[in-house]
């Protein structure tokens, strides 16, 4: 008996169908419903990443995302999750021991963090209660009280709790204290929905990703950053190799990606950036207030508790307080299976006590009053008749 023969020998999977995908009304804060349309885009042939073909999308779909931005500088698209631009910005700006101040207002500001941490930076926390956004005198007064601090961590939407962070008040405070800070915006549930001004902020790096506003399935991490960054750039000594700005611009200027890009998922980037500009900027983002004031005003009718300050409430992901003792797993499990409409449910220490509706990228009115609609029936079901 040959050794080969003594090992237990792995056994053959089972072929098993595959279940339909059942049509869903899906109202998470991303991945987002993407068109058919859309979805078609992505049935084209392969094509070659280093040629002509993909050069002409990739010089399309940059200029377009400088254009949403709204930044001059080059924009670089990386396969990977918002969490690849929290790491990318990380990576490309400091070095190791770098003190760096982290505003936080939930789950993903607290990860921007940690892996500021992971990668050895110096971390001050500047923390507000999930629900709150950062309260400007606040974060000015604890500015003060830092020492020397090299870049500022901050999230614009935060897509756990459903709160919208005043980023152009943010970013002209910490340019009064500190004129030469980096700061580091995660605009991944905002950007393309709501104004963001890159430039004219004087934000350093912004990052986004296909699968929340843009109308596209998950796998582009779309990043840009500044003058002030690329500067920091050339000193920064934390160890990169896929996230190297340098390496990405240099092939970007050449039409190409440095590794494999998401080929298909550019392709329904491309289209998606189009329709985005044939509606217009301003009309995306009225659509998208018109969404978040939808949602709200049904929730608080239904005799529900909005989870976020109204000062901050977010017009792309509205999160919603259920009753104490609610059995929220059930709940969401009856719409999701009966009724055909999946909402995201809490993080961490909120699991259990809010649900979240996302309002982000491609709606319909009619999808929201259906989704609206059918958790106030279910809410009815399980007892909850309002206050």
């Amino acid at each position: 008996m040959t050794v080969q023969q003594e090992k237990n020998p792995i056994p053959v999977p089972q072929v098993e169908p595959r279940a339909p995908i059942p049509k869903q009304n899906l109202r998470i804060p991303g991945p987002t419903v993407v068109p058919d349309e859309i979805l078609a885009e992505m049935a084209r042939p392969m094509i070659n990443h280093r040629g002509p073909e993909f050069a002409a999308i990739l010089r399309r779909v940059t200029a377009r995302l400088q254009y949403f931005f709204q930044t001059r500088s080059p924009v670089l698209t990386y396969p990977a999750s918002g969490t690849g631009g929290q790491e990318s910005a990380i990576v490309n700006l400091f070095s190791p021991g770098d003190h760096v101040v982290a505003i936080t207002i939930g789950s993903f500001g607290n990860r921007f963090a940690r892996i500021a941490e992971t990668y050895g930076l110096q971390v001050s926390r500047i923390e507000f209660p999930w629900g709150e956004g950062a309260d400007p005198d606040v974060v000015e007064s604890r500015l003060k009280t830092l020492p020397p601090y090299r870049g500022v961590l901050v999230t614009h939407n935060e897509t756990s709790t459903g709160v919208t962070n005043d980023i152009q008040t943010l970013a002209s405070l910490i340019r009064r204290h500190n004129p030469d800070a980096l700061i580091a915006v995660d605009a991944v549930s905002s950007l393309g929905c709501i104004p963001l001004e890159m430039d004219l902020w004087d934000l350093d790096v912004v990052f986004t990703g296909s699968q929340k506003g843009w109308m596209s399935p998950p796998g582009v991490m779309m990043i840009a950053a500044s003058e002030r960054a690329w500067q920091a750039n050339k000193s920064a000594k934390l160890p990169r190799f896929y996230f190297d700005w340098a390496s990405s611009r240099k092939r970007l200027e050449a039409g190409q990606h440095p590794t494999t890009p998401a080929v298909s998922v550019f392709y329904a980037l491309d289209r998606a950036l189009e329709l985005m500009l044939e509606e217009g900027r301003e009309a995306i983002f009225e659509r998208h207030r018109r969404a978040g004031e939808y949602v709200r005003r049904r929730a608080r009718e239904m005799g529900l508790e909005l989870f976020a300050n109204p000062r901050y409430a977010s017009n792309t992901v509205t999160a919603v307080r259920l009753p104490e003792g609610f059995n929220t797993k059930a709940f969401m499990k009856a719409l999701r299976e009966q009724d055909g409409v999946v909402l995201g449910g809490g993080q961490e220490h909120l699991e259990g006590k809010i649900f979240r509706v996302g309002h982000l990228g491609y709606f319909r009115e009619e999808d929201l009053a259906e989704a609206m609609d059918k958790v106030e029936q279910r809410l009815r079901s399980f007892g909850f008749t309002g206050r």
